[in-house]
């Protein structure tokens, strides 16, 4: 028998699952993306998943004003986005050169491109935790932003943020920060690293929402993530999605109705897009508890990609939700070479095209298309993509090589 794969699983969901897929289906294939060459059309509204609280800010930096602000004055726990006020601080006095001794540089590139949690306790703990929060505020004149709260002083992610500071950061670093400031903070941001230091992919929102010039930070929080799975899974390290290895305690539950929420799944996507960093971008989530990282991840992903985003250009391709753990990428359409990353569970994919390769069975069904993903540079069979035929009936066939 010849079906796909949102077919599969135990007997007892099959009608669960057929129903839930038909519906994302729809959504999915409603909307085709644009031409690469096409710029990013203004649709019309913000679209918040259900479930999901979030704070929006899209500043074009070429007309001068906000696009979209939804929420934008709404603290939220920062996780990683706030490295960028770690690197800030180390930077701010060491002019006029504002040299970087080798040993800071290779913590500050790895904290920027891959988010590393090592580097950012380092600086939290010997540049005065909390008062570089404080120092960051003063210098940028930042109105929503805050040190973690009492009793969590050690929490460099806990540190509160809106969209609207994450913009004035964004802001100052381009068109105020000394120029070795800007081109070193925004030189490592361009290179963010699929794979950030703790095994997760990380672009999502932005990074998946826009063709490049774009330049991100993310942040994620939430011990409902998975175990990291990103890279090849003989690589993939066994982490928590947490902010930090000084992170790694849970807060209280009493915590949860404090203005700054800090149980609840997180994951953000902060950065600029297009030419010239014309237009900064700020989405900050937060997602019902026990979300799956692959939901937070496609959700973010929803949302991105329905802003107002001046300069911004879409991939071409069509979306499509996934199932499954440990979907692996390959090279080509088939299992002969070793996978070259794993995708997060669930998540949604974009497919550039398809091609016949290598047969896959996942009994009592089998499959022999199999999806290119450009976002990634390699294949997926397309017994894994939620689609109800074996060929995916709206992306053309690969051209041949």
């Amino acid at each position: 028998m010849h079906r796909t794969a949102r077919l599969r699983g135990p007997a007892g969901h099959v009608w669960r699952t057929l129903l839930a897929s038909a519906a994302a289906l729809l959504i999915l294939t409603s909307g085709a993306a644009t031409p690469a060459t096409a710029a990013v059309q203004a649709p019309a509204a913000v679209q918040i998943p259900d479930g999901v609280t979030a704070g929006v800010a899209v500043f074009d930096r070429e007309a001068g004003t906000f696009t979209e602000q939804v929420n934008a004055d709404t603290p939220f726990r920062s996780a990683s986005v706030v490295k960028l006020l770690l690197t800030l601080d180390f930077l701010w006095n060491r002019g006029p050169s504002y040299s970087i001794p080798a040993a800071d540089r290779a913590r500050l590139e790895p904290m920027l491109r891959s988010s590393n949690d090592d580097a950012a306790n380092y600086y939290w703990s010997n540049y005065g935790g909390s008062a570089i929060i404080n120092r960051m505020v003063r210098e940028l004149s930042l109105t929503d932003t805050a040190p973690p709260p009492a009793g969590y002083e050690g929490y460099w992610g806990y540190t509160a943020l809106s969209a609207r500071d994450t913009v004035k950061i964004y802001r100052y670093i381009l068109d105020t920060a000394p120029a070795p400031v800007r081109e070193f903070v925004m030189g490592n941001l361009r290179q963010s690293t699929r794979c950030a230091s703790d095994k997760f992919d990380q672009h999502f929102g932005i990074a998946g929402a826009f063709d490049r010039p774009w330049a991100v930070k993310q942040g994620w929080a939430g011990s409902s993530y998975p175990k990291g799975t990103c890279g090849p899974p003989d690589t993939a390290a066994a982490t928590r999605a947490t902010t930090g290895a000084a992170q790694t305690a849970a807060a209280p539950a009493d915590r949860a109705a404090d203005a700054v929420n800090l149980t609840r799944p997180a994951l953000h996507t902060t950065g600029t897009v297009g030419p010239n960093d014309r237009t900064i971008v700020a989405v900050l989530t937060l997602h019902p508890d026990g979300t799956s990282y692959g939901k937070a991840y496609t959700d973010i992903g929803r949302l991105t990609r329905s802003l107002n985003v001046p300069g911004g250009v879409r991939p071409t391709g069509k979306w499509y939700g996934t199932w499954s753990e440990h979907v692996n990428v390959r090279r080509d359409p088939s299992t002969a070479n070793p996978p070259m990353t794993q995708l997060p569970a669930g998540v949604e994919v974009l497919v550039g095209c398809q091609k016949q390769g290598q047969t896959v069975s996942v009994p009592p069904y089998t499959n022999d298309w199999w999806a290119y993903l450009p976002q990634y540079g390699g294949y997926i069979s397309n017994i894994y993509i939620s689609s109800p035929d074996n060929r995916l009936p709206d992306v053309p066939n690969c051209a041949a090589s």
